[in-house]
């Protein structure tokens, strides 16, 4: 099955590389977007935000990134605030976020990804930590 997959993909990122690899253990070459070299649009990233059912604050990356230091947890900023200081610097988008004709999921923990991809899993799946996720048939261990 061939099916339209793309990945807002930061290689240094075990999540991202876990999911990257899952799509692609579905049989499927996705678009691997590198976002902190080529952040998505202002339109695209609130799309995906809201495709994915996430708030803007939902969205943004507070671990080892200047979250704290730019005062973004001040809870009286706005979404197009949140947004701006996003789009100035790339790393506080949260990752990987993937958009299929499935769906849109900000795949956090990386099996998100599972529920916009087709079942065509070939084989079993293990995280980079040793974390199963599919067995040898490729259905989900749960």
């Amino acid at each position: 099955m061939t099916i339209d997959a793309t990945i807002y993909h930061n290689p240094e990122c075990g999540t991202s590389r876990n999911t990257l690899a899952m799509i692609q253990n579905a049989g499927i070459e996705p678009n691997v977007i590198e976002y902190l070299k080529n952040p998505p649009s202002r339109e695209e990233l609130v799309r995906m935000i809201a495709d994915a059912g996430l708030t803007v604050r939902d969205a943004i990356r507070q671990k080892d990134t200047p979250y704290a230091e730019l005062g973004l947890d001040n809870p009286d900023l706005s979404d197009d605030q949140l947004l701006d200081a996003m789009l100035k610097d790339p790393i506080l988008i949260n990752r990987p976020f993937v958009v299929t004709p499935l769906g849109t999921r900000l795949s956090r923990p990386s099996e998100l990804v599972l529920e916009i991809l087709p079942e065509t899993h070939q084989g079993a799946f293990t995280k980079e930590d040793g974390d199963k996720v599919l067995d040898a048939g490729g259905k989900r261990i749960v």
